[in-house]
C-alpha cells in the first residue's frame, strides 16, 4: 500500500482558481454561454456600518499574489489596519477576471484577520509582557505560517513552529516539552535539565520546565540548584485540573526565587490561556505561551459583493449598493461613505491602490514589519 498524501491543496490550485466553490464555475460557464462579462465594482466587507467592534485586517500579502495578473484594479486597505465595517478591498473590472478567486480570496482573508484579531486581543492584556504564539499543534500543518505571521502581525513577541519560520523568514522559540522530562523519568528532573543545558547551542535561554512530577515550587528550586546562574527562567505548563489557586502558586515561586537573591529568573507561564487570564496574571509573571485562543479563533465573516454593474449602483438585499470608501478619523472612529461623497473633515483614508491592470503597486506595503507597527499604532488610536 502506498503512503497517502495529505489533504492539502496546492499553491498552484489556489492561484489557478480551481480553489472555489462549484457555483462559480457554472456561474462562469452560464456567463460565457451568454456573451455577458459586465464591468463590475466588488466590495469585501465584514459588516455593512461600523458598530464599534473594530477588527485587525491581515491577509493582504497573500489576496495581492492571488489576484495579480488579472486585468483588475484592486484597492486595499494595508494590513496592519484595524476596521470596523465598510470595504476591506474593491476590486473593479470585467466579473469573469476575478469570480473564481471569491473562495479563496475570502478565505485567505478571513482567517487571518481572525487570528490576528484574537492575537491583538491577547497582546493588550498584557502589553507589558512577553507573548508567544504556542498554537501550531491545535491547527493543519498547512495554515502554521499563516498563523504564526498573523499573530506576530498583532505584535506577539514570537512563536514556536521551524517550518513556519522558514516561511516567514523569522527565528521560532522554544525550550523544552513535558517529554523531554518523561523521558528521563521521574525523579530526574535534574538529569533532564543537565542534559539539556549541555546539549542546546548556547544562543537558546536556559528556561527550565517545572511542574512534570512533583510540586512547581519543589522543581523550581531544584532548578535553580542544578542550573544555578545559567538558568533564565522557569515555565510553568500546569494543566487547568491541577492547578488550584494558580496565581497564588506563581507569587510562592516568584517569592522564594527572590528569597535565594533570584530575582533575575523570569517566570513565563503557559497552558489553554487566554486574555482574561494574562490579565490576572501579568503583574506576576513575565512572559506567556498562548495557543489555542489564538490559532483557533473565529475567521472574520467577510462577504464579497457586486455593489456596481457597469457604472450603476446595484446590491442584493441587505447590503450597500454603490462604490464606498472608508476613512479613520483623528479621534480613532471609523466612517464609511460613498466614494464620490464628501469625506470626514479630518478623515484619512484607508483604502490604498494594490493593483492596476494586475500588477501589484510598489508603493503598496504589505511586509510583515510595516504591519507589526500600523496595527500597534491603530490599535491605540482607536481604543483597542
Amino acid at each position: 500500500m502506498t503512503e497517502p498524501d495529505f489533504d492539502i491543496v496546492s499553491p498552484e490550485a489556489i492561484r489557478s482558481g480551481r480553489a472555489t466553490d462549484a457555483y462559480f464555475e457554472r456561474t462562469e460557464a452560464t456567463l460565457r454561454a451568454t456573451d455577458r462579462n459586465p464591468h463590475v465594482v466588488a466590495e469585501v466587507t465584514a459588516d455593512q456600518f461600523p458598530d464599534g467592534e473594530f477588527e485587525l485586517l491581515a491577509g493582504i500579502k497573500d489576496a495581492a499574489g492571488l489576484l495579480a495578473g488579472h486585468r483588475i484594479d484592486v484597492d486595499a486597505i494595508p494590513p496592519g489596519r484595524l476596521f470596523d465595517g465598510g470595504p476591506v478591498v474593491r476590486i473593479e473590472g470585467p466579473y469573469l477576471e476575478f469570480a473564481r478567486l471569491e473562495t479563496a480570496l475570502l478565505g485567505l482573508l478571513s482567517h487571518a484577520s481572525g487570528i490576528a484579531t484574537a492575537g491583538l486581543e491577547t497582546r493588550v492584556a498584557a502589553p507589558d509582557s512577553s507573548v508567544f504564539s504556542f498554537g501550531a499543534r491545535h491547527v493543519h500543518p498547512s495554515m502554521t505560517a499563516v498563523v504564526e505571521r498573523s499573530g506576530l502581525l498583532a505584535g506577539l513577541d514570537g512563536f514556536s513552529h521551524v517550518a513556519a519560520g522558514e516561511v516567514i523568514d523569522r527565528e521560532p522559540s522554544g525550550t523544552m516539552p513535558h517529554a523531554l522530562l518523561l523521558c528521563f523519568g521521574a525523579g530526574n528532573q535534574e538529569a533532564a535539565w543537565r542534559a539539556f543545558d549541555e546539549t542546546v547551542e548556547q544562543s537558546v535561554p536556559r528556561i527550565a520546565l517545572c511542574d512534570t512530577f512533583s510540586d512547581e515550587k519543589d522543581e523550581v528550586l531544584r532548578a535553580v540548584e542544578t542550573l544555578g546562574e545559567r538558568l533564565a527562567g522557569v515555565r510553568i505548563d500546569t494543566t487547568g485540573s491541577r492547578r488550584g489557586d494558580f496565581r497564588h502558586i506563581v507569587r510562592e515561586i516568584r517569592w522564594e526565587l527572590d528569597a535565594r537573591g533570584r530575582e533575575d529568573v523570569e517566570i513565563f507561564l503557559s497552558g489553554g490561556l487566554e486574555p482574561s487570564d494574562l490579565r490576572m496574571l501579568q503583574d506576576v509573571a513575565d512572559g506567556f505561551g498562548v495557543g489555542s485562543y489564538i490559532s483557533n479563533a473565529d475567521p472574520v465573516d467577510f462577504a464579497l459583493d457586486i455593489v456596481a454593474v457597469d457604472g450603476e449602483p446595484i446590491a442584493k438585499r441587505g447590503k450597500l449598493s454603490g462604490v464606498k470608501s472608508v476613512y479613520r478619523t483623528v479621534d480613532g472612529g471609523h466612517h464609511v461613505g460613498l466614494r464620490n461623497a464628501d469625506p470626514p473633515a479630518d478623515g484619512e483614508p484607508l483604502l490604498e491602490p494594490l493593483l492596476r491592470d494586475g500588477k501589484i503597486r510598489t508603493k503598496f506595503d504589505y511586509s510583515l514589519d510595516s504591519a507589526i507597527d500600523r496595527a500597534k499604532e491603530d490599535a491605540a488610536l482607536v481604543g483597542f
